[in-house]
Formats: structure tokens, C-alpha cells, sequence
């Protein structure tokens, strides 16, 4: 039978309404043909602008939507998934942090027929995030795989992963923002050291960043070619690369994803 909504949300958090802000805003879900739920009044409120349906009813939700999405703390969703028992999702898509696949199945029951689990960044509230995706159970759909490529491509760039995999995406593009932050930061702090104004060394650390981004995305030389290319270019960058090796730069940047995934690995349940 046919839902009256498209896309149904439970939880009002800050990727849900990325999220939201993505469908409604790129015209690809019709704002009615959206419902979003959750117990704090006052964060639906603030999806007013975008005109989609809200309530505090998330039985309602789960009962009319054809695709429906959790994104609650784990702990939240154990209490949610009680709350909804009897009735039988068959599209669920999960950006719980840590929560498996099996879980969120077991959770609700026998009648989940399919279950996408998604890994998120900071940078898809500006749609250019970087975003993992398992929708293994919905291979057999075009629909239903088009449906979550286009929902999740308008906070930026997706890859279709296996769960296996999912902890490794934490590690790396999931946390990945933390240490690009960290990165410029760097680069900010050692410009100011050497003479420059802070909005001068900000300006020039962020080009720098998003120029030799978008020259690795080009894919015209791998990122070894571009790395000598880079020193050729400029002598005293082969003194900097030699500080960096010295330092154990690539190692440090290694050993922080792992870490990450290790983390990620002991979370999921």
C-alpha cells in the first residue's frame, strides 16, 4: 500500500536537518511529502522554513512513511524501537553512529526488509561533505538505490561501500574534517610565526588547502606525481617535505585514522 509520505524522519539532530535542508532545498522531495518527528517540540520548530510536516507522534511516522529515517543517539533508539513495536518498516536508513545494521534489525523486528547504513560528515551541512553509504539490502532496487544516492548526494559526494567498511570511513572522512581543521590551523599558526596577519595567513592556508584538493580530484597526475611536481616547483618545498618525513607526518596522519577506526570498531554494537 502506498505511504503518504515519501520520506519520514525520527529525530530532530544536526544531520537530520542537513539532511532535510538538502532534500527540500535541491526540490527533491516535496516538503508535504515529508514528515519528521521527535519529543522536543521546539527543535521542530525550527524545521518551520522548510514546510515539512512535523509532530511528536513517532509511530505515526513509522506507520505512513515509505522510507524511513533514524537519526537518534543509539541509546534513543533502543527506546524508539519499543515504542514502535508491531509495526514492520520495510525501507530504513540508519545514520546512528555505531549502531549496525543487524541491530537495527533486530531492534525492529522481522518485517525490516532493508536497512542502508550511512556515516555522515561535518562539511554535508554546506552539501560538500563526504558521505559512506551500505545499500547492499536495497541492490536489488534501481529505484530505491537512485532514491538514496540522490537524497545523500546533495550534501556531497558519496561512496558505496560494504559495512565491513563503514569503521574505515569513520576513520577517514567521518573524523577526516578534524584533522583538516587541525591542518590549516597548523598552517595559519606557522604563517602568523613568520610575519603574516592572521586574516592574511587564514586567506592564503584555505586557497592552499582547496587548490591542491581540487588539483587531486582532477585526477590528470596521481597525488605522487603531484607531490614532486609541487617540489620541483619550488626548491625550498624539498626542505619542508624532509621536516615533514623527519617528524613522522605521514605516520602521525596513519595513526590517527587508526585510532579512529579502532574506536569506531570497540562503539559498534
Amino acid at each position: 500500500m502506498k505511504k503518504q509520505f515519501k520520506l519520514g524522519v525520527i529525530g530532530c539532530s544536526f544531520f537530520s536537518n542537513a539532511i532535510l535542508r538538502g532534500v527540500v532545498l535541491s526540490d527533491l522531495i516535496r516538503e508535504k511529502k515529508i514528515i519528521v518527528s521527535d519529543e522536543n517540540e521546539e527543535e521542530l520548530d525550527k524545521l518551520d522554513y522548510l514546510g515539512v510536516r512535523t509532530t511528536t507522534n513517532n509511530r505515526f511516522v513509522a506507520e505512513n512513511s515509505e522510507y524511513l529515517l533514524f537519526a537518534v543517539k543509539p541509546k534513543k533508539f533502543d527506546a524508539i524501537s519499543k515504542e514502535l513495536e508491531g509495526i514492520r518498516p520495510e525501507k530504513v536508513i540508519s545514520v546512528i553512529e555505531g549502531l549496525a545494521k543487524s541491530s537495527v534489525k533486530n531492534a525492529l523486528g522481522v518485517g525490516v526488509i532493508k536497512v542502508a547504513r550511512v556515516v555522515l560528515n561535518l562539511p554535508c551541512e554546506i552539501g560538500s561533505g563526504a558521505i559512506g553509504i551500505d545499500m547492499v539490502d536495497f541492490n536489488k532496487s534501481t529505484d530505491d538505490c537512485d532514491f538514496l544516492s540522490s537524497v545523500f548526494g546533495t550534501l556531497g559526494t558519496i561512496v558505496s561501500v560494504e559495512e565491513s567498511k563503514l569503521n574505515a570511513v569513520y576513520g577517514l572522512s567521518g573524523s577526516g574534517s578534524v584533522y583538516s581543521f587541525m591542518f590549516i590551523d597548523a598552517l595559519i599558526d606557522a604563517g602568523m610565526k613568520q610575519g603574516l596577519t592572521k586574516n592574511e595567513a587564514k586567506i592564503l592556508a584555505v586557497q592552499t588547502v582547496l587548490g591542491s584538493a581540487e588539483m587531486v580530484q582532477r585526477e590528470e597526475n596521481t597525488v605522487e606525481e603531484l607531490t614532486v611536481l609541487a617540489c620541483n616547483k619550488g626548491g625550498a618545498a624539498v626542505d619542508a617535505v624532509k621536516v615533514l618525513e623527519e617528524k613522522g607526518f605521514v605516520d602521525a596522519v596513519s595513526s590517527a585514522v587508526e585510532a579512529c577506526v579502532n574506536r569506531a570498531k570497540e562503539q559498534t554494537k
